[in-house]
Protein backbone atom coordinates (compact mmCIF):
# COMPACT_ATOMS: atom_id res chain seq x y z
CA UNK A 1 0.00 0.00 0.00
CA UNK A 2 1.48 3.79 -1.14
CA UNK A 3 1.10 6.51 1.20
CA UNK A 4 1.25 10.18 0.84
CA UNK A 5 2.54 12.32 3.59
CA UNK A 6 1.59 15.92 2.54
CA UNK A 7 -0.25 17.98 4.76
CA UNK A 8 -3.73 19.30 3.44
CA UNK A 9 -3.61 22.53 1.84
CA UNK A 10 -4.91 25.46 3.63
CA UNK A 11 -5.89 27.04 0.30
CA UNK A 12 -8.57 25.16 -1.67
CA UNK A 13 -6.54 24.46 -5.43
CA UNK A 14 -9.04 27.76 -7.30
CA UNK A 15 -7.39 30.11 -4.63
CA UNK A 16 -3.72 28.41 -5.53
CA UNK A 17 -4.82 28.78 -8.80
CA UNK A 18 -5.72 32.50 -9.15
CA UNK A 19 -2.68 33.54 -6.97
CA UNK A 20 0.06 31.84 -9.57
CA UNK A 21 -2.22 34.03 -12.13
CA UNK A 22 -1.62 36.74 -10.19
CA UNK A 23 2.06 36.39 -9.42
CA UNK A 24 2.49 35.83 -12.89
CA UNK A 25 1.17 39.27 -14.26
CA UNK A 26 3.11 40.85 -11.68
CA UNK A 27 6.18 39.32 -12.88
CA UNK A 28 5.19 40.16 -16.42
CA UNK A 29 4.90 43.93 -15.18
CA UNK A 30 8.38 43.81 -13.55
CA UNK A 31 10.01 42.17 -16.80
CA UNK A 32 7.91 44.65 -19.15
CA UNK A 33 9.66 47.56 -17.17
CA UNK A 34 13.45 45.64 -16.66
CA UNK A 35 13.02 45.05 -20.96
CA UNK A 36 12.61 48.95 -20.95
CA UNK A 37 15.95 49.33 -19.78
CA UNK A 38 17.94 46.40 -20.84
CA UNK A 39 16.64 46.66 -24.62
CA UNK A 40 19.26 49.00 -26.95
CA UNK A 41 17.26 51.80 -28.93
CA UNK A 42 17.41 51.81 -32.40
CA UNK A 43 19.23 54.73 -34.14
CA UNK A 44 17.47 56.49 -37.09
CA UNK A 45 18.89 58.83 -39.70
CA UNK A 46 16.77 61.91 -40.80
CA UNK A 47 17.71 62.84 -44.23
CA UNK A 48 16.09 66.06 -46.49
CA UNK A 49 16.61 64.77 -50.55
CA UNK A 50 17.90 66.80 -53.24
CA UNK A 51 13.80 66.61 -54.25
CA UNK A 52 12.93 68.45 -50.94
CA UNK A 53 11.48 64.95 -49.76
CA UNK A 54 11.97 63.21 -46.19
CA UNK A 55 13.65 60.03 -45.52
CA UNK A 56 14.52 57.50 -42.99
CA UNK A 57 16.78 54.69 -42.66
CA UNK A 58 19.10 53.26 -40.28
CA UNK A 59 22.59 54.09 -39.44
CA UNK A 60 25.09 50.97 -40.53
CA UNK A 61 23.50 47.81 -38.80
CA UNK A 62 21.00 49.12 -36.62
CA UNK A 63 18.63 47.11 -38.62
CA UNK A 64 19.55 44.09 -36.31
CA UNK A 65 18.63 45.88 -33.44
CA UNK A 66 14.95 45.64 -34.87
CA UNK A 67 15.04 42.34 -33.79
CA UNK A 68 17.28 42.24 -30.93
CA UNK A 69 14.63 44.06 -28.72
CA UNK A 70 11.77 41.47 -29.58
CA UNK A 71 14.57 38.63 -28.85
CA UNK A 72 15.17 40.30 -25.30
CA UNK A 73 12.04 40.10 -25.07
CA UNK A 74 11.09 36.79 -25.56
CA UNK A 75 13.95 35.50 -23.12
CA UNK A 76 13.22 37.43 -20.53
CA UNK A 77 9.77 35.90 -20.86
CA UNK A 78 11.14 32.37 -21.51
CA UNK A 79 13.01 32.53 -18.32
CA UNK A 80 9.90 33.64 -16.16
CA UNK A 81 8.02 30.62 -17.80
CA UNK A 82 10.12 27.79 -16.83
CA UNK A 83 10.83 29.16 -13.34
CA UNK A 84 7.59 29.91 -12.26
CA UNK A 85 6.68 26.25 -13.86
CA UNK A 86 9.49 25.01 -11.54
CA UNK A 87 8.22 26.95 -8.47
CA UNK A 88 4.68 25.83 -8.97
CA UNK A 89 6.02 22.09 -9.39
CA UNK A 90 7.32 22.53 -5.57
CA UNK A 91 4.04 23.88 -4.19
CA UNK A 92 2.89 19.68 -4.11
CA UNK A 93 -0.34 19.86 -2.37
CA UNK A 94 -1.95 21.93 -5.39
CA UNK A 95 -0.25 19.62 -8.12
CA UNK A 96 -2.52 18.59 -11.19
CA UNK A 97 -4.57 19.52 -14.44
CA UNK A 98 -5.75 23.36 -12.51
CA UNK A 99 -2.52 24.50 -11.52
CA UNK A 100 -1.15 23.45 -15.14
CA UNK A 101 -4.18 26.06 -16.01
CA UNK A 102 -3.45 28.79 -14.14
CA UNK A 103 0.50 28.13 -15.39
CA UNK A 104 -0.68 28.76 -19.24
CA UNK A 105 -3.15 31.08 -18.45
CA UNK A 106 -1.10 33.44 -16.19
CA UNK A 107 2.18 32.72 -18.67
CA UNK A 108 -0.03 34.36 -21.46
CA UNK A 109 -1.43 37.38 -19.36
CA UNK A 110 2.30 37.90 -18.21
CA UNK A 111 3.29 38.23 -21.88
CA UNK A 112 0.94 40.63 -22.78
CA UNK A 113 1.43 42.41 -19.59
CA UNK A 114 5.24 42.91 -20.02
CA UNK A 115 4.53 43.66 -23.62
CA UNK A 116 2.32 46.72 -22.95
CA UNK A 117 4.37 47.76 -20.04
CA UNK A 118 7.46 47.79 -21.82
CA UNK A 119 5.69 49.18 -24.69
CA UNK A 120 4.98 51.92 -22.93
CA UNK A 121 7.75 52.74 -20.61
CA UNK A 122 9.91 52.37 -24.03
CA UNK A 123 7.61 55.19 -25.85
CA UNK A 124 8.12 57.08 -22.94
CA UNK A 125 12.04 56.94 -22.45
CA UNK A 126 12.67 57.47 -26.05
CA UNK A 127 9.70 59.27 -27.31
CA UNK A 128 8.43 59.14 -30.93
CA UNK A 129 9.96 59.64 -34.07
CA UNK A 130 8.22 62.15 -36.27
CA UNK A 131 9.55 62.65 -39.68
CA UNK A 132 7.75 65.95 -40.37
CA UNK A 133 8.99 67.27 -37.59
CA UNK A 134 12.43 66.70 -37.81
CA UNK A 135 14.77 69.91 -38.28
CA UNK A 136 16.56 69.32 -41.79
CA UNK A 137 17.25 71.99 -43.73
CA UNK A 138 19.06 72.32 -47.00
CA UNK A 139 22.04 73.47 -45.06
CA UNK A 140 21.45 70.69 -42.50
CA UNK A 141 20.30 67.92 -44.27
CA UNK A 142 21.13 64.87 -42.19
CA UNK A 143 19.01 64.21 -38.61
CA UNK A 144 20.46 61.47 -36.51
CA UNK A 145 17.69 60.34 -33.72
CA UNK A 146 16.54 57.15 -31.95
CA UNK A 147 13.29 55.40 -31.32
CA UNK A 148 11.91 52.55 -29.19
CA UNK A 149 13.13 48.92 -29.61
CA UNK A 150 10.44 46.64 -31.23
CA UNK A 151 7.90 44.62 -28.82
CA UNK A 152 7.65 42.08 -31.08
CA UNK A 153 9.59 40.47 -34.76
CA UNK A 154 6.51 41.67 -36.31
CA UNK A 155 3.58 43.42 -36.56
CA UNK A 156 1.09 40.79 -38.23
CA UNK A 157 -1.78 39.52 -35.51
CA UNK A 158 0.05 35.82 -36.08
CA UNK A 159 3.62 36.93 -35.07
CA UNK A 160 2.34 38.92 -32.11
CA UNK A 161 -0.41 35.97 -31.14
CA UNK A 162 3.00 33.62 -31.35
CA UNK A 163 5.13 36.22 -29.02
CA UNK A 164 2.48 35.51 -26.14
CA UNK A 165 1.84 32.03 -26.89
CA UNK A 166 5.38 30.88 -26.53
CA UNK A 167 5.37 31.38 -22.53
CA UNK A 168 2.29 29.86 -21.87
CA UNK A 169 3.48 26.57 -23.94
CA UNK A 170 6.83 26.69 -22.38
CA UNK A 171 5.62 26.62 -18.52
CA UNK A 172 2.99 24.08 -19.38
CA UNK A 173 6.00 21.33 -21.31
CA UNK A 174 8.53 22.44 -18.02
CA UNK A 175 5.55 21.00 -15.84
CA UNK A 176 4.52 18.01 -17.56
CA UNK A 177 8.06 16.98 -17.61
CA UNK A 178 8.04 17.35 -13.76
CA UNK A 179 4.88 15.47 -13.92
CA UNK A 180 6.54 12.50 -15.87
CA UNK A 181 9.10 12.36 -12.88
CA UNK A 182 6.80 10.97 -10.17
CA UNK A 183 6.07 7.55 -9.95
CA UNK A 184 2.22 8.44 -8.86
CA UNK A 185 -0.80 8.73 -10.24
CA UNK A 186 -2.41 11.93 -8.38
CA UNK A 187 1.34 13.30 -8.59
CA UNK A 188 1.95 13.05 -4.73
CA UNK A 189 -0.82 16.34 -4.53
CA UNK A 190 -3.79 16.63 -2.26
CA UNK A 191 -6.13 14.75 -1.81
CA UNK A 192 -3.92 11.56 -1.90
CA UNK A 193 -5.30 8.80 -4.11
CA UNK A 194 -4.21 5.29 -2.23
CA UNK A 195 -2.91 2.52 -4.85
CA UNK A 196 -2.85 -0.85 -3.52
CA UNK A 197 -0.58 -3.41 -5.51
CA UNK A 198 -1.48 -7.20 -5.56
CA UNK A 199 1.38 -9.11 -4.11
CA UNK A 200 0.80 -12.60 -3.20
CA UNK A 201 2.01 -13.95 0.48
CA UNK A 202 4.95 -15.73 1.16
CA UNK A 203 3.25 -18.36 3.32
CA UNK A 204 0.27 -19.10 0.16
CA UNK A 205 1.37 -19.80 -3.60
CA UNK A 206 0.02 -17.94 -5.97
CA UNK A 207 -3.32 -19.47 -7.68
CA UNK A 208 -4.08 -20.50 -10.81
CA UNK A 209 -5.68 -23.84 -12.51
CA UNK A 210 -5.45 -26.52 -11.21
CA UNK A 211 -2.97 -29.32 -12.96
CA UNK A 212 -4.68 -31.49 -15.38
CA UNK A 213 -4.84 -34.94 -14.46
CA UNK A 214 -2.34 -37.37 -16.34
CA UNK A 215 -4.96 -39.86 -18.08
CA UNK A 216 -3.38 -43.21 -18.41
CA UNK A 217 -1.95 -44.38 -21.59
CA UNK A 218 -4.35 -46.32 -23.65
CA UNK A 219 -4.81 -50.19 -23.57
CA UNK A 220 -3.32 -52.23 -26.53
CA UNK A 221 -7.03 -53.56 -27.82
CA UNK A 222 -5.01 -56.18 -29.33
CA UNK A 223 -3.87 -59.17 -26.87
CA UNK A 224 -0.56 -59.99 -27.09
CA UNK A 225 0.97 -63.20 -29.35
CA UNK A 226 1.92 -66.02 -27.85
CA UNK A 227 5.27 -67.36 -27.81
Amino acid sequence: MSTNTVAPPRLSHLQAAIRVVLALVAAGIVIGVAWAFLAPPINLVIALTKAGDRVRGYVGDESDLLFLGAFVMTGLLFVMAVTAAVAAWQWRPHRGPMMVGALSVGSLAAAGAAAGVGAVVARWRHGVVDVAAAPVTPEHRVFYVHEAPAVFFGHGPFQIAASLIVPAGVAALVYAICALSTKRDDLGGWPPVEMAYLVAPADRPATGPAPTAVADPPSDPWPPLPK
